[in-house]
């Protein structure tokens, strides 16, 4: 490392309060990124209005237009803070962008009362088995790359607990809409679709119906048994991010005390 950037990163404070809004905030990006939402915002609503577009097609097109701007603030990241800061700001951008999703669309049948399948957030052609079998396989293997790097504290073992939770829950019901989709096939039916099957939680889900679990106290456990699968994948989702934002939180704040050690290490080696 030049000792350019060494001091650069030597100026970070993440001794303050809230040093994740240190992390999140876009810094010399800010004007490019309210230049381009407003770009976006204007760009969807116009599609919508002239050209026909969905609400997801207008949602997309923001998401795109904002890309450039926060890939050219994660590489700034790296530079400012190393790479490992520089996943963790990736990780806490894009999972809280999903949970915020998931926010929308249970808003959308909790306080609109719209129907389970209306109820699909800004992005409906996102909301599929594939897309979250994905997604939650990529935020895994991000927090075991976390930890590995560094960010070994309480909250992020309970993190990965819940994300290898979260993600065994998703696998299920990707294994399960592919067998559900094999069997209409064989039906002959091959043009229907069977998203929004059960996982192991929730409305006849695994837990509420499997013969192991039958007759015992654990297939009729308030929530876990009798809760409609958006507000399953609702929860997962914020207190996954929660404890993300805890053990990020400690991560930072750990990181200055270590460097400050080092620092005071270096000086009385120095004398």
């Amino acid at each position: 490392m030049s000792t350019a950037l060494a001091e650069q990163r030597s100026t970070i404070d993440w001794t303050r309060p809230l040093p994740l809004l240190t992390l999140l905030h876009p810094r010399e990006y800010t004007p490019a990124l309210l230049a381009v939402l407003g770009l976006g915002i204007v760009g969807g609503w116009a599609g919508m209005q002239f050209l026909g577009w969905k609400l997801w097609m207008a949602s997309a097109f923001v998401i795109i237009v904002l890309l450039p701007v926060y890939i050219g603030k994660w590489r700034a990241d790296r530079v400012r803070y190393g790479a490992s800061v520089m996943l963790l700001s990736i990780l806490l951008t894009t999972q809280g962008a999903h949970t915020i999703e998931h926010i929308i669309q249970w808003v959308q049948y909790h306080g609109l009362y719209w129907t389970a399948r209306q109820s699909n957030g800004l992005l409906s052609p996102a909301n599929t088995e594939w897309v979250h079998f994905v997604w939650n396989w990529w935020v895994l293997i991000t927090v075991v790359i976390l930890i590995r790097s560094g960010m070994r504290n309480p909250w992020a073992y309970v993190l990965l607990a819940i994300t290898i939770a979260h993600t065994f829950e998703h696998t299920y019901t990707f294994i399960r809409y592919q067998q559900v989709l094999a069997e209409l096939r064989e039906l002959g039916v091959p043009n229907v679709t069977a998203q929004g099957l059960p996982g192991i939680l929730g409305r006849d889900g695994w837990l509420a119906r499997s013969i192991w679990t039958r007759g015992t106290v654990f297939c009729s456990v308030p929530g876990l048994t009798t809760a409609p699968r958006l507000d399953v994948h609702f929860w997962w989702n914020v207190i996954e991010m929660s404890f993300l934002a805890l053990a990020g939180h400690v991560f930072l704040r750990q990181s200055a005390v270590d460097r400050a050690s080092s620092h005071q290490y270096a000086i009385m080696k120095a004398e």
